[in-house]
């Protein structure tokens, strides 16, 4: 049958990216597989409001908008929508997230030579956010998405092996990749921070309680000679706006609104004294991945997907106690062999090419 398309991408907020790990993916990956194969992104309308600026095309991938929102209970129905929308006009669906998995059945019913693609992301339903309903749905979906997808991506051997011991099932192991957050502004300045480089830690998230934010600032709070900026929607929720009101009069502490520029994000990489990472219900989270590629160390949250993704060589802590020991007993040459061991660890296994190559084998094999 021929299609209108190769692949469509489903499960984004939209591009030009400028949100999180599966924006930077979808934009990585039209950018190395457009040459050769046609791609639709769907888009998230609530994003793109009617009458500002949508663009149609992103190089050469066509972007379609569903109005919807990509994220929250919105998911559902935009991952919904995009799905029906797409089926018929495509060879290989990529599926980012589970959040369209309860649908999955029935376009194998409706269109079955579609070929089905899913990254199931992290275990969205250990994410604390939720209420108990909600964790009910998402743990439905994401059985869905493993048992009616043609193949299943996980982004991390500790979610690999997730659904190899719940399901039954294999998937194929491809992360992300951090070499696009590594190249230099062309006009050199100043991090944009008030302190000074090479003082500071630098942190870059979401601002949810599985990311251990509380437990990071309680523990910079308590160590006024150890500096952080910590990046993230800090009016994204009342959780976040409390931490601001809690945390943000602290001298130690800088609170800042979310930076897409990529510019200014290398730089406050490259003026950091080390990178504290807080994820805990995630895969291999990009924002790490870009961390390590910029050669920071890594003070990560001591759980299996933060020490599979930095090789086991990072720096651990588990408790407020733990990154507090870190912050005062690091010294400087373990920072600088941790830093050493995630540049080699992120050059070896995390570059854009290398994962293009392996979702393009993974989108059209035979079924």
């Amino acid at each position: 049958m021929n299609r209108r398309y190769d692949i469509s991408i489903i499960g984004t907020v939209g591009l030009p990216a400028a949100y999180g790990g599966f924006e930077t993916l979808a934009e990585q990956l039209t950018l190395r597989l457009s040459s050769r194969h046609r791609i639709q992104v769907f888009c998230s309308g609530r994003k793109y409001p009617v009458g500002t600026s949508r663009p149609q095309h992103s190089g050469a991938a066509d972007l379609c908008y569903v109005e919807w929102d990509a994220n929250g209970w919105q998911s559902i129905p935009y991952d919904f929508v995009s799905l029906w929308r797409s089926a018929r006009d495509t060879r290989t669906l990529l599926v980012l997230g589970v959040s369209g998995g309860l649908l999955l059945p029935v376009i194998r019913l409706f269109w079955p030579t579609t070929r089905i693609v899913t990254n199931v992301d992290g275990l969205e339903w250990k994410r604390r956010k939720w209420g108990h309903v909600a964790r009910l749905v998402l743990r439905i979906s994401e059985w869905a998405a493993v048992r009616f997808s043609h193949a299943v991506v996980a982004d991390n051997q500790g979610i690999l092996d997730h659904i190899a011991l719940t399901y039954r099932r294999d998937s194929y192991l491809i992360a992300y990749g951090g070499d696009q957050a590594s190249t230099a502004p062309k006009a050199q300045s100043s991090p944009d921070t008030r302190f000074e480089d090479g003082t500071y830690y630098l942190a870059v998230c979401r601002i949810e309680p599985e990311n251990n934010i509380a437990e990071m600032l309680e523990a910079f709070a308590t160590t006024p000679q150890a500096p952080i900026v910590l990046i993230g929607n800090w009016s994204g929720s009342p959780f976040a706006k409390n931490l601001r009101l809690r945390f943000g009069q602290f001298a130690n502490i800088e609170l800042k609104d979310p930076i897409y520029d990529a510019a200014r994000l290398y730089l406050l990489r490259r003026g950091a004294k080390a990178y504290v990472h807080g994820h805990s219900a995630g895969g291999t989270n990009p924002s790490l991945v870009e961390a390590m590629y910029a050669g920071m160390a890594v003070l990560a949250y001591d759980v299996d997907y933060n020490r599979h993704t930095t090789g086991n060589q990072a720096m651990y802590w588990a408790n407020v106690f733990a990154l507090i020991e870190c912050l005062q007993n690091a010294s400087v040459e373990a920072l600088r062999n941790n830093a050493d061991a995630m540049a080699r660890i992120a050059q070896q296994q995390y570059t854009w090419a290398g994962v293009a190559a392996q979702y393009e084998a993974v989108l059209f094999a035979s079924f």
